[in-house]
């Protein structure tokens, strides 16, 4: 079973994007930058990606999604927005705002070794995804993690996966992916062969034709193909 990163291990600094905000004179709460990074996800993937190659991994794209997850908590001040997002570029360097644990993660990753599977992780990072797993705990309930400035490739390329698939030494019908975006997560792993479970913890992806799963931990209930307590 192979995971993505960012928004499916780890998710943004809420608090630290609520603090900065506040310092621009802006009042909103964590609950509601969540849900609007939630729906910025749905966003970012029909603008950027829809079918055609478009880096994860640029300052461009990462400044958009810092722009619609503005958007979405009500803050479209021109201004404030250019201000965030210089704030963004630099702001934990090099992790970036990726860098909280997902409060899931540990159960997940437990419950996919105690069900016998191997564990991995196929992310579009910059060269620190490794470490920062480390640093959160994460690193021992994993056999590996392929970064994709390390490896030289990003998804939704299928070599990325197929690296994933030779490293764990299973072939494609034997594993699933779970990720957080549609034509990078889910598309990326079909094109070499992999089933896919699409994170949407708050409903806001509407019907598509994979599984979805509202964490990574019911995303590793649902590949074991057992029922949630």
């Amino acid at each position: 079973m192979f995971f993505d990163a960012g928004n499916t291990l780890l998710r943004i600094s809420y608090a630290a994007i609520v603090a900065e905000l506040a310092t621009h004179g802006v009042r909103v709460t964590e609950a509601i930058v969540q849900r609007a990074e939630w729906r910025a996800r749905v966003r970012l993937d029909g603008e950027l990606f829809g079918g055609r190659p478009v880096s994860t991994e640029t300052p461009a794209t990462a400044d958009r999604y810092l722009e619609l997850v503005l958007d979405g908590a009500g803050v479209t001040d021109a201004p404030t927005v250019d201000a965030m997002t210089a704030w963004r570029r630099g702001y934990n360097r090099p992790v970036g705002i990726f860098h909280v644990l997902e409060p899931a993660a540990p159960a997940a990753l437990a419950a996919a070794r105690a069900g016998g599977l191997v564990t991995g992780v196929i992310s579009n990072s910059n060269g620190t995804i490794a470490a920062l797993l480390e640093s959160l705990g994460l690193l021992p309930g994993l056999d590996f993690v392929l970064d994709s400035a390390v490896v030289g490739v990003e998804k939704p390329d299928p070599r990325i996966f197929r690296m994933a698939l030779e490293r764990a030494g299973v072939g494609p019908s034997e594993a699933v992916f779970v990720g957080d975006l549609y034509s990078i997560d889910v598309l990326g792993a079909r094109a070499a062969g992999l089933s896919a479970i699409l994170l949407d913890p708050g409903s806001c992806w509407g019907a598509r034709d994979c599984p979805t799963a509202p964490d990574v931990a019911a995303a590793v209930d649902l590949a074991l193909d057992r029922p949630r307590a």
